[in-house]
């Protein structure tokens, strides 16, 4: 992992089209906006307890994108690995633009595609807030390793 590695952890939600919006900006991220130094975690799989993705989120700071208010990604990654270094949902991003037509969580539309890019920059510009000190190192929290199992 380079020492400015980011993991960014999206919403799994098949519920709503935010849920589709938070994968597609994680995609944008992780393929054409910051492709060399982020990573993306597999929610199901932290979530069932897999010591990899446990310990990236432990030892790299980490971006949540969640869909909506309910917030699965953010509490997931608190409860197991600790603080994550920012929480984005888009469910509140898509009410401050007042975006209304986005589609649905099986096909997008122009203004949903168009919010999923407004997004994945909502995600560059939190990777750019995480403190150089805290990129790429182990992270000293409160919660003991016993945790990530």
């Amino acid at each position: 992992m380079s020492a400015s590695t980011i993991g960014v952890v999206s919403c799994s939600g098949e519920c709503c089209v935010e849920g589709t919006i938070s994968r597609i900006a994680t995609r944008f991220v992780l393929e054409k906006l910051r492709p060399d130094n982020t990573v993306t975690i597999c929610l199901p799989l932290f979530s069932i307890g897999e010591k990899g993705e446990r310990m990236f989120a432990h030892l790299y700071p980490t971006i949540t994108v969640d869909g909506c208010e309910k917030r699965c990604a953010a509490h997931a990654i608190e409860k197991y690995s600790g603080k994550t270094a920012h929480s984005i949902v888009v469910s509140d991003l898509l009410k401050k633009w007042d975006a209304k037509n986005t589609g649905s969580r099986r096909e997008l539309a122009d203004e949903g595609k168009k919010a999923a890019l407004k997004v994945a920059e909502e995600i560059v510009s939190a990777m750019d807030e995480v403190p150089k000190r805290q990129r790429g190192s182990a992270r000293h929290k409160s919660r003991d390793s016993a945790n990530m199992t």
